[in-house]
């Protein structure tokens, strides 16, 4: 498989897959991932090939399944926990946040919980109500979680090994609209050969601006820069949210002088927040106009039929980056 083209779905069950092979501890588990292969058929053919027991057809109980793989975790298998769409997470908050996060500091490192959970998340396929949510910045508040998220195939094939390997719980979040995204994936090697998950990666060279994004953005990210013909924008993939590689930020917007973040998220409260807020501390004399966020509106997301208006697109993120030159 060395160099095949593979699609980012095809890349994460070909990731699971070796992870399984190489540890027969690891264990897929959620609603609809066996005999069907999940909803987005990301987990197609392992049950077949690795049977029942570890590839496991859960209730539809959110909580249930996130409290089975702790307890799995405590007895030393690695579970990976699919939750069907971003919005069906919440009834498992409970067990995530007040248990999975805390257990590691609660037993002061005597127990380590190596838990996955697969989330796809974000909007742009015309689904219904509660299937379009972009819940990251719940997960990245929460001490004792890391979060990462995928852009490209190759990331999805590498990154959920290292996800599995990680003695942490880790989000892992998958932008559900680019399962179909197809990209050559370079297979040969292993996990520590692969960009540590927690790097962020300089995806485009730029000189005038710092372009900041991640998940399902960094593709629109791509599109802006290349669109925008009189300024050289930087385009930087966060890949992991928590935590943030902010030294890779900071070199870049030393550089440039200015910055823009752009994620489908709410802008209010939202990631980009947060990565503002610390650039302006930490690279205030370099700035040479205002941090810019560019993300949803402050609203319920939308039926299906106005998320074109919701999401934000070449044409804003090229805004924002106007907005920075305005000052």
């Amino acid at each position: 498989m060395s160099g095949t083209e593979l699609t980012l779905g095809k890349a994460i069950n070909a990731g699971l897959r070796r992870a399984m092979e190489n540890d027969p501890k690891v264990l897929v588990m959620g609603e609809d991932v066996g005999r069907l292969g999940g909803v987005f058929r990301v987990t197609d053919g392992l049950y077949k090939d690795f049977g029942a027991d570890r590839v496991i057809d859960t209730p539809l109980a959110e909580s249930g399944i996130i409290g089975t793989a702790i307890g799995l975790a405590l007895r030393g298998y690695r579970p990976v926990c699919e939750i069907q769409f971003d919005g069906f997470f919440f009834p498992a908050a409970d067990q995530t946040f007040t248990q999975l996060a805390k257990l590691r500091a609660r037993s002061e490192g005597r127990l380590s919980l190596p838990v996955v959970i697969r989330i796809p998340y974000g909007g742009g396929i015309g689904a219904v109500e509660h299937h379009s949510e972009s819940p990251e910045a719940y997960f990245t508040h929460t001490a004792g979680l890391r979060v990462v998220t995928v852009a490209t195939p190759e990331d999805a094939y590498w990154m959920i090994q290292q996800a599995i390997a990680c003695p942490d719980p880790v989000v892992f979040l998958e932008p559900k609209r680019r399962y179909w995204d197809k990209a050559p994936v370079r297979t040969d090697g292993s996990v520590d050969t692969a960009t540590p998950m927690g790097e962020a990666r300089i995806v485009r060279p730029g000189t005038d601006v710092t372009l900041v994004a991640y998940g399902p953005m960094v593709k629109v990210a791509l599109h802006a820069a290349e669109a925008d013909t009189e300024r050289s924008i930087e385009v930087i993939d966060l890949r992991s949210l928590s935590p943030v590689d902010y030294d890779t930020v900071y070199e870049s917007v030393r550089r440039t002088g200015r910055l823009v973040v752009t994620h489908e998220a709410p802008v209010t409260s939202g990631l980009g927040a947060e990565i503002a807020a610390r650039v302006t501390e930490a690279c205030f004399y370099h700035l040479e106009a205002p941090v810019i966020r560019v993300g949803g509106f402050d609203t319920p997301y939308p039926p299906s039929r106005l998320e074109e208006y919701y999401l934000p697109d070449l044409d804003r993120v090229l805004d924002g980056v106007d907005r920075t030159f305005a000052y």
